[in-house]
């Protein structure tokens, strides 16, 4: 946090296109209305030399107070070392030629963060990297809180990306449960959140952040397939039993409420066991036909 806090000032700078007109016409008609008043003939007196001169050379040093202010682009002013403010008019414009000048874009910008290798909260090491979209609110924050802004938002960011993907699994068996990859919004959320807390004091809005890449390290990414594609197995069997089950006794309930046959319960559970052969089998059954009764 930073203990003495600078905050933008507007800085309302005057019109270049009459400061120009004014000074390219003193330049011009003061050296003709001062020879022609006979500033240089013998015997008259010096100073209107002199006035000539000073004029001409406080229109020279006007002339280094103009500056242009592109769109989206503010000029931070400060006079022998003091902020004196931000002008962000654009066009050609005019301040006391003293002032020094530090130009800041006010566009938005993006920055993609490196891999990063990491250990999730539960020990795996993955690559993550991710995107940031940020821009420049404040110009005397971004100029006077942090030495590089610039620097100081990739560096900040990156570090948030570090703290987040330890916080989370990579993946979650557990749809409730928060993770990198199954949560996205959230993540970004959080991201985007936890990034502008950091970059709070150097002027900087964080409008959008959203992880780019992730994947497992290169060492056990071919370990983490394998238990992917057995847990997703598995909740496919699962959803398929839970289907399964529910259509045998979808198929019950309509036997019995339409009297089409009265089974006991033996051939119920005969009738069940038929019905979760053909639902939950990995290949294709072969039909038999009863010719007897269903007792033989």
């Amino acid at each position: 946090m930073v203990d003495n806090k600078i905050s933008e000032r507007k800085h309302e700078a005057a019109p270049g296109g009459p400061m120009l007109i004014m000074l390219l016409g003193l330049g011009v008609v003061a050296p003709i209305v001062i020879v022609n008043a006979g500033a240089f003939e013998r015997g008259s007196s010096p100073g209107l030399a002199l006035l000539m001169v000073l004029i001409e050379v406080l229109v020279v040093i006007g002339l280094a107070g103009f500056f242009v202010i592109n769109p989206n682009e503010g000029l931070v002013l400060q006079l022998f070392g003091k902020y004196i403010g931000t002008a962000k008019v654009d066009g050609l414009r005019w301040a006391n030629p003293f002032y020094s000048k530090r130009r800041i874009s006010l566009r938005v910008k993006s920055f993609e963060s490196e891999r990063l290798k990491v250990n999730d909260i539960e020990g795996n090491p993955i690559e993550i990297a991710s995107i940031i979209v940020w821009r420049v609110v404040d110009t005397a924050q971004a100029c006077f809180h942090v030495d590089n802004y610039e620097r100081f938002v990739a560096v900040q960011s990156e570090s948030a990306v570090r703290n987040l993907a330890t916080r989370y699994p990579y993946d979650a068996h557990d749809d409730e449960k928060p993770s990198l990859r199954g949560h996205t919004d959230t993540i970004a959320d959080e991201l985007r959140d936890e990034i502008q807390a950091r970059l709070s004091d150097a002027g900087v809005e964080v409008i959008e952040a959203r992880i780019s890449h992730l994947a497992y390290a290169p060492e056990i990414a071919q370990a983490m397939l394998q238990r992917q594609q057995a847990g997703a197995i598995i909740a496919a069997r699962q959803r398929i039993v839970e289907g399964a089950v529910g259509m045998v006794e979808m198929a019950l309930a309509l036997l019995a409420k339409n009297n089409v046959v009265v089974l006991d319960d033996e051939r119920k559970a005969a009738m069940v066991s038929n019905l979760l052969v053909v639902l939950c089998g990995e290949r294709s059954t072969q039909p038999v036909i009863n010719a007897g009764t269903i007792y033989q």
